[in-house]
């Protein structure tokens, strides 16, 4: 199986980002994770927007995106208040958003996040209580619950479980 390949998105992309966010929210909802990205999020809007700023990316399966995420550079306002604990660094960061796979491919957070550490190797992110999945996914990659942080999707504050990753800290052995 080839690796998977990183590249920026392009307005071009915006027909499979759509179809890959599809697949990623029809997957949440199945895992128990409904409520997250709901059935509209993330806007085309937002993830054009994310384009025309150079912080989304595809990853591609040949030259088919099956992938998508956003890399962006802190301070995010989102990540300026956090309850129940508290960030580990006051380093700079980048912050992965709105990760998602189209389901055609294993192996899709792991090249997400090499890609993303080898920008920034500080790194933080967010997700709902709900997904497992993800969940799952932060702490076998090494990333400490720092926690709860609250987002702005559809208007209201919507709380989020953030996680931390420092430079040098990887995956944890099994």
């Amino acid at each position: 199986m080839t690796p998977l390949a990183v590249r920026p998105a392009v307005p071009g992309d915006l027909d499979a980002l759509a179809g890959i966010y599809r697949a990623a929210r029809a997957f949440m909802a199945a895992s128990g994770n409904p409520r997250q990205w709901g059935a509209s999020h993330p806007p085309l809007s937002q993830l054009a927007g994310d384009i025309a700023r150079g912080q989304l990316y595809v990853l591609c399966d040949g030259t088919r995106p099956c992938a998508a995420f956003a890399l962006v550079p802190g301070p995010d306002p989102a990540y300026a208040r956090i309850e129940g604990g508290a960030w580990r660094s006051d380093a700079p960061y980048a912050v992965v958003h709105r990760l998602a796979s189209d389901g055609s491919r294993r192996g899709v957070f792991a090249a997400a996040l090499a890609f993303c550490a080898a920008q920034c190797p500080h790194l933080r992110i967010d997700t709902h209580a709900d997904n497992r999945v993800m969940q799952h996914l932060v702490a076998r990659a090494g990333f400490q619950y720092c926690g709860v942080i609250y987002v702005r999707d559809a208007g209201a504050p919507s709380p989020r479980l953030a996680y931390e990753r420092l430079p040098g800290e990887g995956a944890q052995q099994k």
